[in-house]
């Protein structure tokens, strides 16, 4: 059994964690964490409308991880107890 294909599918999933990460970073930067008190509805408007971003990129972010390193543990495992199968059947040969 090759895990290969399983390999590059988690791999993939690897590189989108990465991209919401940066994504994440990237809208970050434009947060404003200072309360202002006048200046208008257009900044709170923006201020929440990154906020919600924020909120939907984490969720994704968290769930993608979770999945991610619990493929990798499984991808591991897998991965153990094929070399360690293919190590013990040697002698047999």
């Amino acid at each position: 059994m090759s895990l290969m294909p399983y390999f590059i599918i988690w791999s993939v999933l690897a590189v989108v964690v990465i991209v919401l990460a940066l994504m994440r970073r990237n809208v970050s930067e434009h947060e404003d964490d200072s309360i202002h008190l006048a200046g208008g509805e257009a900044a709170a408007n923006e201020q929440a409308m990154i906020a919600k971003k924020l909120t939907a990129i984490d969720k994704w972010g968290n769930l993608l991880t979770i999945i991610l390193v619990a493929t990798g543990l499984v991808l591991a495992v897998l991965y153990g107890l094929q070399v360690w199968d293919e190590t013990s059947r040697v002698g047999l040969k």
